[in-house]
């Protein structure tokens, strides 16, 4: 057996390392940000699935903090012309990460958030109810950033060693025809390559 180095931490098990990360569906490495949108999941609801989404307020100006204050209700809807076609939306996702790669949380992931609405994934309806929502800080058919690759491939392996993640899939996939993020500047081959997810595990449309 290999000697322990002197004074070096002894290596937590994986168990005590998830505790560690979560508390109460909130992840601890997240700035937290409480959004008052969100409910209980329905009784033995199997959180399976990350759905991938973009968002940015006013659309395609980014780090306004706009996004911020719409999750949490605190959007000033007269600060720009855009807003008032949004205005009174009450809507939130579990995440979302900026174009530098940093990581907020709104919703416990123990929770429902309101960010799938109408959709349909795996052969079951209402993907709020068992999903996990990820929003990226872009516009739909714009690039994303590679730091926002990065934190999302952290994120996505930190939530499936917690949750039972069996899917992962886009906004468009789960609601064809009625929304379109990430669009096509988001990457699924890297964000397939990076994860090393099995291709089952996301849309079979995307031919991984």
């Amino acid at each position: 057996m290999p000697e322990k180095t002197p004074g070096a931490p002894a290596a937590q098990p994986p168990a005590a390392q998830d505790a560690a990360l979560w508390n109460g569906g909130w992840l601890a490495s997240a700035t937290h940000c409480p959004s008052p949108n969100f409910g209980p999941r329905p009784e033995g609801a199997c959180t399976d699935l990350v759905v991938v989404h973009s968002i940015s307020l006013p659309p395609g100006i980014y780090g306004t903090g706009d996004v911020q204050r719409l999750f949490s209700n605190q959007l000033d809807w007269d600060a720009h012309p855009y807003f008032q076609s949004i205005r009174g939306l009450q809507v939130s996702s579990h995440f979302f990460i900026t174009r530098q790669g940093l990581v907020w949380q709104f919703v416990s992931a123990d929770q429902r958030a309101w960010h799938a609405g109408q959709s349909f994934w795996r052969g079951r309806p209402r993907c709020n109810d068992d999903s996990i929502g990820i929003e990226l800080e872009g516009l739909e058919g714009e690039p994303f950033e590679p730091a926002q690759y990065q934190s999302l491939v952290q994120l996505c392996q930190q939530i499936r060693a917690h949750y039972a993640i069996a899917y992962i899939a886009g906004h468009e996939h789960i609601a064809p025809g009625r929304k379109n993020d990430p669009g096509p500047g988001f990457s699924w081959p890297q964000l397939q390559q990076d994860l090393a997810w099995p291709a089952t595990m996301f849309p079979a449309s995307l031919n991984l």
